[in-house]
């Protein structure tokens, strides 16, 4: 019996804490990592939407990845961060460059893509329409967001839309 050769590459991701859940994000969407620093609320805003912020001239929207999964908003802490992520839109806006509010940033890691698992359908507290896989880490599983999905420009168009048409503040 022959071994046939592996197909698994290594990827690298960076990993975060937000509402109590362990997070990976992939590094090569990751544009920067900032302190929180002055937001500009957006009136009648959904609550995941904590505001927008200048970053060389261009408006950034920032997502409280938090509230976004439902645990209600973040609070602003010590290790609190931004992560300026970057990735595939759709067809109004094909690139998405938005800040993740987070708990907090730990480390950049390695791991195989043989190691990505499908999320469970059981025992998960995050929507796992944002969830692309599972990775089992050394410290515990972690979840790996589908950016793509989480930052879709037409769903946080229409969330946007609802909470101006309720009247939100």
């Amino acid at each position: 019996m022959s071994a046939e050769p592996s197909s698994a590459t290594t990827r690298q991701v960076l990993r975060l804490a937000s509402g109590g859940e362990s997070l990976v994000v992939p590094i090569d969407s990751v544009r920067e990592i900032l302190e929180v620093g002055k937001l500009t609320p957006m009136p009648r805003a959904p609550d995941f939407l904590r505001g927008v912020m200048n970053l060389r001239g261009a408006v950034v929207p920032i997502i409280d990845l938090a509230s976004r999964f439902g645990h209600g908003a973040s609070t602003i802490g010590r290790r609190s961060a931004i992560v300026v992520v970057e990735c595939a839109g759709d067809e109004v806006q094909p690139r998405v460059l938005a800040g993740l509010l987070v708990d907090a940033v730990f480390e950049v890691l390695d791991f195989q893509t043989t190691q990505l698992e499908s999320v469970p359908s059981l025992g998960i507290q995050l929507p796992t329409q944002y969830i692309a896989g599972m990775i089992n880490l050394t410290s515990g599983y972690a979840a790996l967001l589908s950016l793509e999905t989480l930052l879709a420009p037409a769903d946080l168009a229409t969330r946007i839309g609802a909470a101006q048409e309720a009247g939100v503040n």
